[in-house]
């Protein structure tokens, strides 16, 4: 028979054991299965997703100040009007983009920079998104004064940022898809009206961005404004390809235009890696008043348009000269349904803003009376700084989210 245990005995025994029993408890790893191994939290995020920055209203700050100047070394002369001496620069740039249910910061540059260490940015389209990436630029250099022009085979132009390895730079493709100019093949042919075509590959990019499909980290593609009948009129009209075969029955232009935005939107998601993080800035409006810009059409504004006056200007019903924005966007979005390419929605805040283009102040003699006035492309500094501001923010957004 054992021996049984005095009580002096137990309770010295006891009191070692719960000791033990607690350091082991508190030492030894919690194992978990493989499949519910828990990962490391993700970094918190700036805004919510009922953060909307692309709907607000514009309020005047007199203490809010461009980021540059007229001495920017990535400035095209027609846009920057403070050096063409526009009237009213300081005024246009004191209007402040306020969101309706949070606060749009401004851009960093020297966060953003940090954060874009060793990164590319690329801008595919059309002037529009030339004239985004200079204001772009311009802010970035606050960063990194030794920032240099930059061009790489097939790029329109750029700049490099030595400091963090930084490069953004823009490639001109005016419809995304490849086009080119096919003469009259004969002084009597079917063709008779017209002067030629130019053919569009509705399937294959233009050769300025067919090659980037692994460069950029973050890309913004936009097409639109070359899809009217001013740029190609009845006699030089654009003829639709696919498969190296015309498209029959021939398409018209509109129809065209969807038919380009699928298949380069399906060529995006197939050929760029799914890291890539990718925007589609939507229609940057026009504002010409009394008539085209080779029709005499203006844009003298001093003041932000009204909310009651937009419709007016922009609703496609009112068939106004600045109609084909809203149209276009409507498309565009259609076209996006289901990728994983973000809506850069810029249309509304912008649509306000008809005293912010370079109008007759041009910088160069007679300009206005060989092109017309620039009631399309935006005053630099102006309203792309605060596209730029947005845009930083959903880079910032979608990196620290990923």
């Amino acid at each position: 028979m054992a021996p049984k245990l005095s009580s002096a005995t137990f309770t010295g025994l006891i009191l070692p054991t719960c000791i033990l029993l607690f350091l082991y408890s508190t030492l030894l790893p919690h194992n978990t299965p493989s499949s519910t191994k828990l990962q490391p939290s993700k970094p918190s995020i700036s805004f919510t997703p009922a953060c909307n920055f692309f709907n607000g209203r514009w309020v005047m700050d007199p203490n809010r100040i461009p980021m540059y100047d007229e001495t920017c070394p990535f400035h095209r002369n027609a846009w920057n009007c403070l050096r063409n001496k526009r009237e009213n620069m300081g005024r246009i740039n004191s209007w402040k983009w306020i969101p309706e249910k949070c606060r749009l910061p401004r851009i960093d540059p020297l966060g953003f920079m940090g954060l874009m260490r060793n990164k590319r940015i690329g801008f595919v389209g059309d002037s529009l998104n030339e004239n985004f990436l200079v204001s772009f630029l311009c802010i970035l250099r606050a960063a990194d004064s030794g920032a240099k022009k930059w061009k790489r085979k097939g790029a329109w132009r750029g700049a490099y940022f030595p400091k963090f390895n930084v490069t953004v730079a823009y490639h001109r493709a005016v419809l995304l898809a490849k086009y080119e100019w096919q003469p009259k093949q004969s002084a009597v042919s079917d063709q008779d009206g017209l002067n030629g075509t130019y053919r569009v590959d509705v399937d294959v990019p233009a050769d300025d961005w067919a090659d980037i499909t692994d460069f950029y980290n973050v890309l913004v593609f936009n097409t639109g404004h070359w899809w009217g009948y001013d740029k190609f009129p009845k006699e030089t009209p654009l003829v639709f390809y696919k498969g190296g075969q015309p498209i029959l029955p021939p398409l018209e232009m509109f129809d065209g235009f969807k038919v380009v935005l699928e298949n380069m939107i399906l060529y995006i998601q197939k050929e760029f890696p799914r890291k890539t993080l990718k925007f589609w800035r939507l229609q940057s409006p026009r504002h010409f008043y009394g008539g085209n810009w080779n029709q005499n059409g203006s844009c003298l504004f001093n003041e932000p348009l009204e909310e009651t006056q937009l419709d007016f200007w922009f609703d496609p019903r009112n068939n106004g000269v600045n109609k084909e924005a809203r149209r276009l966007n409507h498309q565009i979005k259609e076209a996006l349904q289901g990728t994983e390419i973000q809506l850069l929605d810029l249309t509304y805040l912008s649509e306000f803003r008809a005293d912010a283009h370079p109008a007759i102040w041009l910088g160069k003699k007679d300009a206005v009376a060989v092109w017309g006035q620039d009631c399309m492309h935006w005053c630099l500094p102006g309203v792309p700084d605060t596209w730029v501001d947005i845009l930083s923010q959903l880079i910032r957004h979608s990196l620290e989210a990923g």
